[in-house]
């Protein structure tokens, strides 16, 4: 074991913490610390120069008087004392300690502390931890006595959500819970490393505003993939580079939170949008009923809610599983006249024997090989008759099968607690939102994710720009020459041969301000054509035309947390309009790069629409796959590198005009 992961263990497992600022005062915040602390099976230590005791505690002067080196030193004091008490901390040899202040303008320095002696830190700015299996509290905020135990192991950047996610009440429980704070030492990819050492933790759970040692987080998830750990993870506010990125057209595309999709599906991580999708898909996977792969299928008591669930999964582009014929012959002959077997299936009918005939749908569908999950989507009222058939259909499923099984809810506020706990308590989850729970049964019915692991890249920087620089890495580009006048352009054009396209070096949106012009014909054209443009300046190109072809877009962008993007998109002039683009985390192997095409809704295009040529999908996928290597080796030469458009045929793709934005200071010789 590594000493920073001895440290964070020695921490998270405490048998020894030390209180820095306990206190008798009631509601004070040394008490709750001290309240929390002692709720745990570690020994606890006060200190406080105010006290001789607290309750029946002895309370010493200082870190330095205690009669053991402790595991943990839980400071609750102000940031003017933080420093001094940190290196008191060190000195008396702790290892690890919690820093629930927000250390504002001392952050290096009590990092450098740290570091310097080797201790594990949780926060600044936290509201500390709980190891539910351990049975260690380093609480500085009440939380409940008994917290609910289970497989989750949860670190999360904002504290109040750790107090919402604690007393959730839903169909799961905690192994280990971490507010982690600003994470000024210890880290998230540190708490999973310690999550995935402990086999009882089978889900993990992460929400994060600020991405932290992407490098060791990566191979944190990819280590929970491997362990078929599944993780679960909620971002909030996106990628801070990618609203900077806007140099180039791709750039500009990346957008708010595509960073985070990208590096999520590179490590088959579950991306999640807020709370409700975030505590509906850990219930689902708390469960532990794996999918054998497939969509979803729900049974319905109602006409109209089964048309807005298909309204709602149409729109979140969710699949319903189609089902074989002898699970719709078993449907049908169980459903009263007048009623279709068909997924989503609508049941209600006389009402005779409610819990024999939703029982009978909900097994034929989850028995159906190509149903991945199945819900029972019901409102779950209370039932004034007592009548309990729709949760009794349930558990006596539930009984017979392992597969996947739900109940799907779609007001919160108006589900009966108590039926509710009494699915939960046979690990039936009940997911309490259409929208949410849609999402999650999506996220359960494709998981594991497939991982995409193309060989390494290291990078070996070139020196070539522009097109040359496409050509280096194989990809197809137009014959193209510089020109300063209008006698270098009439040369250049013979020389790569009529018909040619004279664009302006001055632009980036060249066709916005007159700088292109197509299908020039001969040398009088030519001088017409840069003559036009003198006002733009005397720099152009000439190229040779290229064939006809759908334009696609083809680039990298770099964040600064989370290194480079590659990113694929509608392209030519309608780039930023459609905004229709695919987000990746390079390298990309050919089935990576794939999947990005093919999410494109312009992918029918290259399909031949309404009766067009089908486009070379094979080579613009080498084009991908090219900007993915491209994107590694290159990735502290160039902020941002694009083709576009980059013009797919029915033979070859071929790059037609590049755009290369070196990095702040970056020398390209």
């Amino acid at each position: 074991m590594t000493d920073r992961r001895a440290a964070v263990a020695a921490m998270l497992d405490a048998r020894s913490i030390a209180v820095v600022g306990a206190s008798p005062r009631a509601g004070s915040f040394g008490e709750r610390m001290v309240l929390e602390a002692a709720r745990g099976s570690a020994r606890v230590h006060l200190v406080n120069p105010k006290y001789g005791h607290i309750g029946d505690r002895r309370c010493v002067p200082s870190l330095s008087d205690l009669d053991e080196a402790v595991d943990l030193v839980l400071l609750g004091v102000p940031d003017s004392a933080l420093r001094q008490q940190l290196r008191a901390a060190a000195e008396a040899g702790a290892r690890s300690a919690v820093l629930f202040g927000s250390a504002h303008g001392i952050r290096d320095d009590v990092r450098m502390l740290a570091v310097d002696a080797g201790m594990a830190l949780c926060g600044a700015g936290c509201m500390g931890f709980v190891n539910v299996a351990k049975g260690v509290r380093a609480l500085g905020y009440l939380e409940p006595d008994t917290l609910p135990e289970g497989t989750v192991s949860l670190v999360t950047h904002s504290g109040s959500a750790f107090s919402t996610l604690l007393r959730a009440n839903r169909g799961f429980g905690f192994r280990l819970a971490v507010s982690s704070g600003q994470e000024l030492v210890t880290d998230t990819a540190d708490y999973l490393d310690y999550a995935l050492d402990d086999p009882g933790t089978r889900i993990i759970a992460l929400l994060m505003e600020t991405p932290r040692s992407l490098p060791r987080l990566r191979q944190a998830l990819l280590r929970a993939a491997a362990q078929d750990v599944p993780v679960v993870i909620l971002t909030v506010g996106g990628s801070p580079g990618g609203r900077a990125m806007v140099a180039a057209h791709s750039g500009a595309l990346a957008g708010e939170g595509a960073a985070w999709q990208a590096f999520c599906a590179s490590t088959g991580a579950v991306h999640v949008r807020d709370m409700a999708e975030f505590t509906d898909t850990l219930e689902l996977f708390a469960a532990e009923r794996r999918s054998r792969g497939g969509a979803i299928a729900t049974v319905h008591d109602s006409g109209a809610e089964r048309a807005l669930t298909v309204d709602i999964a149409h729109e979140m582009g969710v699949r319903f599983a189609e089902l074989s014929p002898d699970t719709i012959t078993t449907l049908g002959s169980r459903l009263d006249d007048g009623l279709v077997a068909t997924n989503p299936l609508d049941v209600w009918g006389t009402g005779a024997d409610t819990r024999t005939l939703f029982g009978a749908c909900l097994r034929a569908m989850s028995d159906d090989p190509a149903v991945a999950v199945t819900a029972l989507a019901v409102d779950l009222v209370a039932e004034f008759d007592g009548d309990t058939a729709y949760a009794d259909a349930v558990v006596d499923v539930a009984k017979d099968t392992d597969a996947p099984l739900a109940v799907l809810a779609s007001v919160p506020s108006a589900i009966d607690r108590a039926v509710a706990a009494r699915l939960r308590d046979n690990a039936i989850p009940v997911l309490e939102g259409v929208r949410s729970g849609l999402a999650a049964m999506a996220h359960l019915a494709c998981w594991p994710l497939p991982l995409d692991c193309p060989d390494p890249v290291e990078p070996r920087p070139t020196s070539a720009t522009g097109f040359d620089l496409l050509a280096h890495y194989g990809i197809a580009v137009v014959p193209t020459r510089a020109a300063h006048s209008a006698d270098e352009a009439v040369a250049a054009a013979h020389a790569i041969g009529y018909p040619v396209v004279l664009k302006t070096a001055a632009a980036l949106h060249k066709s916005d301000v007159g700088g292109v012009v197509l299908g020039i014909g001969d040398d009088t054209a030519v001088r017409r054509a840069y003559d036009g443009m003198a006002a733009l300046g005397g720099d152009v190109t000439v190229s040779a035309m290229a064939s006809s072809g759908i334009e696609v877009s083809v680039g990298f962008v770099r964040d600064d947390a989370f290194g480079p993007l590659v990113v694929v998109a509608a392209g030519g002039t309608l780039v930023e309009l459609l905004d229709d683009r695919a987000i990746a985390y390079p390298p990309l192997s050919r089935m990576r790069a794939t999947e990005l095409v093919d999410s494109l809704r312009i992918r029918p295009l290259l399909d031949g629409w309404r009766g067009g040529p089908r486009a070379d999908v094979d080579a613009l996928i080498d084009v991908v796959v090219a900007f993915g290597r491209m994107a590694v080796e290159l990735a502290d030469v160039y902020d941002a590198v694009e083709a576009n458009p980059v013009i797919v045929a029915p033979r070859g793709a071929v790059a037609v005009d590049v755009l290369a934005v070196p990095t702040v200071d970056q020398k390209i010789t």
